[in-house]
């Protein structure tokens, strides 16, 4: 019976941990989340990454280039999110992981739809409803390294 109480805490422990991530107050209306330094910079990085993305995407919708949105698209697809650590994926609230694996799909999505030739109009909504996804994550987050 014991054993049975240590396993169910544990496992609500970890699922609670896993939801909830590492998170505190943040410095404004935002909530943080605790990171060591570096990997707070893998994932500022992994952000730039798809920021670069966004600015080869909508380049590349506006000069008619789909092979460039392809490719911008698909530089910032699931692939890329394979990379992450499994330790500093539990440090990330549900919502933070849900939000950015959401984006991740989203261009993949994107580099389908230019592939089939989707019109750049299409891309360019696709690539506005994402980018809704970066703005909400940015209003609800802050990453603070820990001390």
């Amino acid at each position: 019976m014991i054993s049975l109480l240590l396993w169910v805490a544990t496992v609500t422990a970890l699922a609670w941990f896993f939801i909830r991530g590492n998170t505190a107050k943040g410095t404004d209306r935002r909530t943080a989340i605790v990171l060591q330094a570096g990997e707070r910079d893998f994932v500022l990085s992994e952000m730039r990454g798809m920021l670069i993305a966004t600015q080869g995407i909508l380049g590349g919708a506006n000069r008619g280039d789909m092979q460039a949105v392809i490719k911008a698209a698909s530089a910032a697809g699931m692939g890329v999110a394979a990379d992450a650590n499994p330790s500093l994926i539990a440090k990330l609230p549900l919502d933070f992981k849900t939000l950015g694996m959401s984006v991740h799909r989203d261009m993949d999505e994107i580099a389908r739809a230019a592939a089939t030739g989707v019109p750049v109009s299409e891309i360019l909504k696709m690539e506005s409803n994402t980018l809704t996804k970066c703005v909400a994550c940015h209003s609800a987050w802050q990453l603070q390294a820990a001390r």
